[in-house]
C-alpha cells in the first residue's frame, strides 16, 4: 500500500517532468530559430560583393569552375567525364574529368537542375555566384552540431554564430567566390561532426554517413588529406592514452575502409588513395587499431596468464605485419623524387622546400606564410578566446574534446606555413572559442543556479555530492557583475567586431572582385577600372576563334572563359616545362621570344602592367618568378643577369638584360609618352615609383594592337615572319642600315 508521501510526491515528480520536458520542447524551439538566423545572417552578409558591384565571378580558380559548369549543364555529366578541353594547355590539352575535384561543379549543377525543374528561371551564373553563400549558412548549421556534440548545444549556437561572421571564412566565401572552397568547408566541419557522432554513440549508420561525408570532402578539394590524416592521429593519441573503445574502431574502421574505396573513385584521385604517402598514416593506424582490438577481444576471453602469452603473440604479428606494410610502401614511393609527397604536402611539412625546389608553389601569393596582423584581421578576438576554449576541453577530458584540441592545433601550424590555410583554422578557432563563452557562461550562472534551487527546495536540506563540492561557485554578487561584463563583452563584440570588422571585411576588403578594381579619389569619388573584361572582350570580338594567346598562367582561366580562346598556360599549374617555357619567352630579347612564341602558333601576346594607375599586381611585380621557374628548366636564363647588385630594378640603373627582355618591352612600350602624374613627368612607374630606364624604344617582331583604357592591359601580335629567299631572310633597307651600323660599332645593337 502505496504511504502518503509517495501519494504527494507522485504528482509532484510528474508535474516536474513535465514542466522539464515543456522546458526542453521549448528551448529546441528556440535553438531552431536562432540557427535559422544564424544562417540568414551567414548569407546576407557575404551578399555585399552583388550589392556594391553586380553578379560576377570573381579571382581566377572561380573562372575556370563557371566554365566547367556551363559545360556540364550544356551537355550532362557523361560528356564531362570525358570532356578533352584543347583550349588550354595547347599544344597539350587537358582532360578535364580526370584532373578535377568535381565536387563544386556536380553541387551546382544539381541546384541548378532542380531550381529549373522548379520553373525558377537561374542562369548558371547566378547559381554559381550564390553558392557559397548559400553553404556558408550549412557550414555554421555543421559547426553547431559538431560543437554540440562536444559540450552542448549552447557552445554549439555561439560556435555557430561566430563561423558565420568570421573574415577568414568571408574571404573565401562572398558571392561570387566559386571555387572549391566554397563548399569544402562544410564537407570538412560535417565529417568532423559525423566522426564525433559515431565517435559518442558507437553506430554503424553514423559510421556510414561520415564515409560519405568524407567521400563529398574528396570530390569537394584536395584539402581532404587533411581529414584523412587528423582522424588517424586522434585515433592514436586514444590508443596511446588508454582511451580504446568498441566506439572508436566503429569510428575509424569503416571510414578507412569504406572511405578509401570511394575515394578512389573519384577521377583526379584515383589509386593515389593507396599509393601516395598522404594517406599511409591512415592504413598504418588502421592496422595498428585492429592489433589493439584483438588484444581486448583476447584479454576477455581468456585468464590473465593466458592473455600475457597471446598478446605477446598478437603483438609480434601486429609488429611484423606493420614493418612489411611499411617496407611495401616504402618499396611502393622509393622511385618517386619526393617519396610519395605530392609538392604542397612537402611544403606543409618543410616551409622552406618550394622556395627551394618548386617555385612555381611558392611564387602563389596564398601559398606565403601570413603575418601576425593578418590572424587578428582574419579571425579578430578569437585568437584571444582560443587559449580559454582549449582550458574548457580539458574539463573534463572527452574523447571529443581531445579531437577539438588536436583540431586547433595541428590547424594553427599549417595556417602559419600558408596564408592559404587560414581557412582550415578558422572553423576550429570558432568552436573553441564558443566553447570558451559557453563555458565561461556557466561558471558565471552557477551561484545564480544553485541560489534558485536553494529557494525551490527551501524546506529541503539536500547533501551536496561528491561532483557538485568540486564545481566552482562564485558568490552571487560575483557572479551578477561576472555575467554583466560577459554581456558587455559580448555586445562590444557584436557592435565593434560585426558592424564594424566584420562587416567591413565582408563590404570592403573581400567582396570586390579582382575582375572590377575601384579606388577612391581625394573628394570621395568612386573610379571603376574595368580594364580586364575590355580586354577579354577585345579579345573576343576582334580575333579569330582558333587563335592563340600567350599570358602568364595567372591569366589563362579568365582568358579561356571570357575570351574563349586557346591559351598555352592556366592557373592548373600542372605541367612545370610549359610555364618555364612561357616565362623564358618573357624573360627573352625580343627576337628569341618571337621564335619561342611563333613555335607555339601564338598570335596574340597579353601582359598586364600597373605602372600607370598603380595597380601592384602587375606581371612587372612577378616578373622575377618568370625567371626562376624558366631558369629551374632551361639553366640559361639566370636571376642574376636580371639584378643590379642583388636589387630588382627597372629605372636606370637595369641590368641590360632586363632592359632588353620582352616583358620589359611589352610592359612599358610608349609609356614614356604618357604624363602618368601631373608632378611624376613621363616614363613614371607609379607602382615602383621610379623613372623608367629605357625610353622612345620600338618593337621589331610584335606590334601593338590593344591597350586598355587604364593601361591596365596590353596586348599585342606577333609580326608575320619575313619573306624568305633561298633560305635568307630578305632584308629591307632600313635592316641593312641597322646592320652596317653594327658592324661599324663592332658589337650587335643592345636594342634588338
Amino acid at each position: 500500500m502505496a504511504s502518503p508521501e509517495s501519494a504527494v510526491n507522485g504528482p509532484t515528480m510528474t508535474a516536474g517532468a513535465a514542466s522539464k520536458s515543456l522546458r526542453n520542447a521549448f528551448g529546441g524551439v528556440i535553438a531552431f530559430i536562432i540557427l535559422v538566423l544564424i544562417g540568414v545572417l551567414a548569407f546576407s552578409i557575404r551578399l555585399f560583393s552583388v550589392i556594391k558591384y553586380e553578379s560576377v565571378i570573381h579571382e581566377f580558380d572561380p573562372y575556370f569552375n563557371y566554365r566547367v559548369t556551363q559545360f556540364l549543364s550544356k551537355n550532362g555529366i557523361y560528356d564531362f567525364w570525358n570532356w578533352f578541353d584543347d583550349r588550354t594547355w595547347y599544344p597539350l590539352g587537358r582532360v578535364i574529368g580526370g584532373t578535377v575535384y568535381p565536387g563544386l561543379t556536380l553541387t551546382a549543377g544539381t541546384i541548378w537542375k532542380v531550381v529549373n525543374s522548379l520553373n525558377i528561371p537561374l542562369s548558371v551564373e547566378t547559381v554559381c555566384v550564390f553558392t557559397a553563400p548559400i553553404f556558408s549558412a550549412f557550414a555554421s548549421w555543421a559547426a553547431y552540431l559538431l560543437t554540440k556534440e562536444v559540450k552542448g548545444p549552447g557552445a554549439g549556437l555561439t560556435a555557430a554564430a561566430l563561423l558565420a561572421m568570421v573574415p577568414s571564412y568571408i574571404s573565401r566565401s562572398v558571392a561570387g567566390s566559386y571555387d572549391n572552397e566554397a563548399v569544402a568547408i562544410f564537407a570538412l566541419v560535417f565529417t568532423f561532426y559525423l566522426y564525433i557522432k559515431t565517435l559518442n554513440t558507437g553506430s554503424l549508420f553514423y559510421a556510414t554517413l561520415n564515409a560519405l561525408a568524407y567521400f563529398y570532402m574528396v570530390c569537394s578539394w584536395g584539402g581532404y588529406t587533411f581529414i584523412i590524416n587528423l582522424i588517424p592521429m586522434h585515433v592514436l593519441l586514444c590508443i596511446v592514452t588508454g582511451r580504446y573503445s568498441s566506439r572508436l574502431y566503429i569510428a575509424y574502421a569503416p571510414l578507412v575502409v569504406l572511405g578509401t574505396l570511394l575515394a578512389s573513385l573519384v577521377p583526379v584521385v584515383g589509386f593515389n588513395a593507396v599509393l601516395t604517402s598522404e594517406h599511409f598514416a591512415s592504413f598504418l593506424v588502421f592496422i595498428i587499431i585492429h592489433v589493439v582490438a584483438l588484444a581486448y577481444y583476447i584479454k576477455g576471453i581468456l585468464s590473465p596468464k593466458m592473455f600475457k602469452v597471446a598478446v605477446t603473440l598478437v603483438v609480434s604479428a601486429g609488429l611484423a605485419v606493420c614493418c612489411a606494410v611499411i617496407a611495401i610502401l616504402i618499396a611502393v614511393v622509393a622511385s618517386s623524387p619526393t617519396k610519395g609527397w605530392s609538392g604542397r604536402s612537402l611544403t606543409l611539412l618543410d616551409p622552406t622546400y618550394a622556395s627551394k625546389y618548386i617555385p612555381i608553389i611558392a611564387s602563389v601569393s596564398e601559398h606565403q606564410p601570413p603575418t601576425w596582423p593578418s590572424y587578428f584581421m582574419d579571425i579578430n578576438v578569437l585568437a584571444f578566446l582560443v587559449p580559454a576554449g582549449i582550458i574548457a576541453c580539458f574539463m573534463p577530458l572527452t574523447d571529443s574534446s581531445s579531437f577539438v584540441i588536436l583540431y586547433i592545433v595541428t590547424s594553427v601550424y599549417f595556417s602559419g606555413v600558408m596564408v592559404r590555410l587560414m581557412l582550415v583554422l578558422a572553423p576550429a578557432a570558432c568552436i573553441l572559442s564558443g566553447i570558451a563563452l559557453s563555458e565561461a557562461f556557466n561558471v558565471l550562472t552557477r551561484s545564480i543556479k544553485n541560489r534558485k534551487k536553494e529557494k525551490e527546495n527551501v524546506e529541503k536540506k539536500p547533501t551536496p555530492s561528491k561532483t557538485e563540492k568540486r564545481l566552482l561557485v562564485l558568490p552571487l554578487e560575483a557572479s551578477v557583475i561576472a555575467v554583466l561584463l560577459l554581456v558587455l563583452l559580448g555586445a562590444f563584440y557584436v557592435v565593434f567586431s560585426v558592424q564594424v570588422h566584420c562587416v567591413w571585411a565582408a563590404a570592403e576588403a573581400y567582396s570586390a572582385p579582382s575582375i572590377v578594381l575601384t579606388s577612391h579619389s581625394n573628394d570621395g569619388g568612386l573610379h571603376v577600372f574595368d580594364d580586364f573584361r575590355e580586354a577579354y572582350s577585345w579579345l573576343s570580338h576582334n580575333t579569330d576563334v582558333d587563335d592563340k594567346v600567350a599570358s602568364w598562367w595567372d591569366y589563362g582561366y579568365q582568358t579561356t572563359a571570357m575570351a574563349n580562346r586557346t591559351v598555352l598556360v592556366d592557373n592548373n599549374t600542372w605541367n612545370n616545362t610549359h610555364i618555364a617555357t612561357v616565362g623564358t619567352a618573357m624573360s627573352s630579347p625580343e627576337k628569341q621570344a618571337w621564335e619561342i612564341f611563333h613555335s607555339l602558333d601564338v598570335k596574340y601576346v597579353l601582359v598586364v602592367f600597373g605602372g600607370v594607375v598603380g595597380y601592384p599586381s602587375d606581371d612587372i611585380n612577378k616578373f622575377l618568378w618568370m625567371v626562376r621557374i624558366g631558369g629551374g628548366v632551361f639553366p640559361h636564363i639566370k636571376e642574376p643577369d636580371y639584378l643590379r647588385d642583388g636589387q630588382y630594378r627597372i629605372d636606370a640603373q637595369a641590368t641590360p638584360t632586363m632592359l632588353n627582355c620582352l616583358m620589359y618591352k611589352l610592359s612599358y612600350f610608349r609609356s614614356d609618352f604618357i604624363p602618368i602624374h601631373k608632378t611624376d613627368g613621363k616614363g613614371f612607374d607609379r607602382v615602383r615609383r621610379t623613372e623608367i630606364g629605357k625610353k622612345h624604344f620600338k618593337l621589331t617582331h610584335f606590334e601593338e594592337v590593344f591597350t586598355t583604357h587604364h593601361w591596365m592591359v596590353r596586348i599585342y601580335k606577333l609580326k608575320p615572319q619575313r619573306n624568305r629567299i633561298r633560305g635568307k631572310t630578305k632584308k629591307s633597307k632600313s635592316s641593312r642600315s641597322v646592320s652596317s651600323k653594327r658592324d661599324v660599332r663592332g658589337k650587335r645593337n643592345p636594342w634588338h
